[in-house]
C-alpha cells in the first residue's frame, strides 16, 4: 500500500519547550491509524503542524508524495485533507443536511465560483448519501443544535468525510459520547473505511475505542514517538504501560 501521508522528523518548539520532537510516521492508503498518549504529550500540536494551524520548527510533511509542509489549512483542504476538532464544529441553526452541504463546499472551488454556482454547490445528493451512510435520515431536516451530543458527533464525523477527502484526521471523536452512540460511531467509521477505502488518523483517549478501531497505533510521550505497532503489541508494551501508569 502506498503512503497517503508521510511525516518526517517534525519538530515544534515553543521557546525552550520541545512540544513535538523529531516525530516520523506514515499513514498508508485505506488505513486507520490511532494516535494515543498521556495529556500534554504533543498529539494535538502534531495534528496542528500537519494541518497548517501551526508552522513546524523543522521536518517535512508529504501528501501523496508532494511536500505540503507549511501550507495553510484552506490549501490542504483543497488537496483533500479534512479534520474534526475536539470541540464540535457544527452550525446549530442549520439543518443536518445544510451542515453537510456547507462542509462539502469547502472542497469545491473558490468563493466566487460558489456565489455564481448552484445554491447548494450541487451537493444535495452527496449530503443525502452521507446522511444515509451515517444513519441520520430521521434527523436530516432537523437543526443541528437540537441533536443530542452523540448525534452531533456523528454529524461532525460525516461532515469531515464530505467531498471524498484523501485523508481525514479525527481529534477525540469518542470524547463525551455515551456507549450506545459510541458503538454507532465506531460501526460507521469501520464501514466507511471498508466500503470507501477511507484513510484516517484518530487521536483518542478511549483505549477500548481506538484499540478496536485501528489497525496500527502510535504512542507519544513527551513529544516523541514511544511505540508503534498493532493494537495488541502496543497494549502489552512495558514502555507504554509506564508512560500511562508510572513506574
Amino acid at each position: 500500500m502506498s503512503a497517503v501521508l508521510e511525516v518526517t522528523d517534525i519538530k515544534k518548539n515553543f521557546g525552550g519547550i520541545n512540544a513535538v520532537d523529531d516525530v516520523s510516521f506514515d499513514v498508508r492508503e485505506g488505513e486507520i491509524l490511532g494516535l494515543i498518549g498521556p495529556n500534554g504529550c504533543g498529539k494535538s500540536t502534531l495534528f496542528n503542524c500537519i494541518l497548517g494551524q501551526l508552522t513546524p520548527s523543522g521536518g517535512e510533511v508529504k501528501l501523496d508524495g508532494r511536500t505540503v509542509t507549511g501550507l495553510r489549512p484552506s490549501e490542504l483542504n483543497k488537496l483533500g485533507v479534512s479534520r474534526t476538532f475536539q470541540l464540535l464544529q457544527v452550525f446549530p441553526k442549520l439543518s443536518v443536511r445544510e451542515n453537510l452541504i456547507l462542509a462539502g463546499q469547502e472542497h469545491q472551488g473558490n468563493m466566487a465560483s460558489r456565489l455564481v454556482g448552484r445554491s447548494d454547490a450541487g451537493l444535495t445528493e452527496a449530503a443525502n448519501q452521507m446522511i444515509g451512510f451515517f444513519k441520520l435520515d430521521h434527523l436530516a431536516a432537523e437543526p443541528a443544535g437540537g441533536l443530542s451530543y452523540g448525534q452531533q458527533k456523528l454529524l461532525d464525523a460525516a461532515m469531515a468525510f464530505m467531498g471524498g477527502p484523501r485523508l481525514v484526521l479525527l481529534d477525540e471523536p469518542a470524547g463525551g459520547v455515551n456507549p450506545t452512540m459510541l458503538a454507532d460511531l465506531k460501526e460507521r467509521l469501520i464501514a466507511i473505511n471498508r466500503e470507501k477505502n477511507a484513510t484516517f488518523v484518530v487521536i483518542e483517549h478511549n483505549m477500548e475505542f481506538v484499540m478496536s478501531l485501528c489497525s496500527r497505533v502510535m504512542v507519544m510521550a513527551e513529544g516523541k514517538v514511544l511505540a508503534m505497532g498493532r493494537p495488541d503489541e502496543v497494549r502489552k508494551n512495558p514502555a507504554v504501560i509506564e508512560a500511562y501508569l508510572g513506574h
